[in-house]
């Protein structure tokens, strides 16, 4: 096989924009089917669990994800730091390779304990997304930060846009299962356009110290980071309460409306479209207006708003008006959060300091599932409202303690 660095390059934002986009569509690609395996006509384990029990190990399973990934980010994160962008999204590629069939063939076989491991396998491989964004931070200026955080975030959104949809329509043409034979397939050819036309990004690789202890020791970090804390504080909020919401929202959906899995796959997929559409063109024309810190004072309590709402429709076809307010404030919420903590980080410490910030961002997405299981099984109306408060939150820390600080 010829030497990869010995063919033609092209921009790092190809690779970046599809990293992102594969590792969105594996967690998306799940979110019509998580809730399936458990309720409505498709359940797979129907018969075996109540309700109750039902809702706790639908939450346990999307903690098994979200726990590895708050591990795996800092790791992966400061790994670049010192190999190179490069040889670490190879590696986490092929591991959520594994994961995804894995996963797959777990379906097939109602292995309920294979389900926790291969789900745990991609979550640590998903902190590649740190990676990504340390790569973003590599080759953008102080101006072109938040742009390029935005395509990022266009990433995310396709694959909000293309993996629910995905998901719901391969399990209702196939089994629940192929959705993920389709996204091994896709990582395969992520693989290979990694190896032969991938340039590294990282210029400045430093050694720093890997342990499976980091994500620990870096929340004990983050309190002595006067400059930084309460903005990581910011994004774990807004982690938590967006985390409420894209993964009990279809457990309400299904119990409430009687959606099918095809129904929610394309209800997410409306939404995707709206992120996308956010963070590929209409943030690109916002940042050149106002600032982050501008943006930010608005848009996190729009989200909140937005999700309360909610709980207004009372046909399914009004689910389709209210998706697109939360997708667009939110679209102009996550960019805008990692560019305010990139701005904060030297170049030598992009992998380590967005290591952290997912570290937070996945944080946010471990603790919901715990309370949402048990609160989704009282009533499916409640997760929702936590999200609503929960961003509430995350808005009045940013105002009072975040934006004043930088005003000042």
């Amino acid at each position: 096989m010829s030497d990869p660095n010995s063919q033609k390059s092209v921009s790092p934002l190809v690779i970046i924009f599809l990293t992102v986009f594969l590792s969105m569509l594996g967690v998306t690609i799940i979110l019509p089917i998580l809730p399936a395996i458990f309720e409505g006509e498709t359940a797979l384990f129907a018969n075996r669990f109540d309700q109750q029990e039902s809702s706790l190990l639908y939450g346990a399973l999307i903690i098994s994800y979200s726990l590895m990934q708050f591990i795996g980010a800092p790791m992966l994160g400061a790994l670049s730091d010192r190999l190179g962008r490069k040889p670490v999204l190879l590696m986490t590629n092929l591991g959520a390779l594994i994961g995804y069939l894995l996963f797959g063939y777990s379906l097939t076989q109602g292995w309920l304990w294979m389900l926790f491991v291969s789900r745990m396998i991609p979550g640590f491989m998903g902190g590649n997304v740190a990676v990504a964004l340390s790569s973003i931070a590599d080759i953008s200026d102080e101006d072109s930060k938040a742009k390029n955080f935005g395509l990022v975030g266009a990433a995310f959104g396709i694959g909000f846009i293309i993996g629910p949809s995905i998901g719901g329509l391969l399990a209702g043409w196939g089994s629940l299962a192929t959705p993920f034979w389709f996204t091994a397939i896709l990582l395969v050819f992520n693989l290979i356009l990694i190896y032969f036309f991938y340039p590294e990004t990282n210029k400045n690789k430093i050694d720093r110290e890997i342990t499976p202890l980091q994500a620990i020791k870096n929340i004990q970090k983050i309190r002595g980071m006067k400059n930084l804390s309460n903005t990581f504080l910011v994004v774990m909020l807004v982690s938590f309460g967006f985390s409420f919401f894209t993964q009990f929202f279809a457990i309400y959906l299904y119990r409430e409306f009687a959606f099918s899995v095809r129904d929610v796959g394309w209800l997410f997929g409306w939404v995707g479209f709206w992120l996308a559409l956010t963070q590929g063109v209409i943030i690109r024309y916002i940042t050149v207006k106002f600032s982050s810190e501008q943006i930010l004072s608005i848009s996190i309590l729009f989200v909140g708003i937005f999700i309360l709402m909610l709980l207004l429709p009372t046909q399914k076809w009004m689910f389709y008006m209210v998706q697109p307010l939360i997708a667009i404030s939110y679209g102009l919420t996550n960019p805008n959060l990692t560019a305010m903590v990139s701005k904060l980080a030297k170049p030598e410490q992009q992998g380590e300091i967005l290591g952290l910030n997912q570290s937070m961002s996945s944080l946010g997405q471990i603790i919901p599932p715990m309370i949402g299981g048990y609160l989704a099984g009282i009533n499916a109306t409640w997760p929702i409202i936590a999200s609503a408060v929960l961003m509430a939150t995350a808005w009045m820390v940013f105002f009072t303690k975040v934006r004043k600080k930088i005003e000042n």
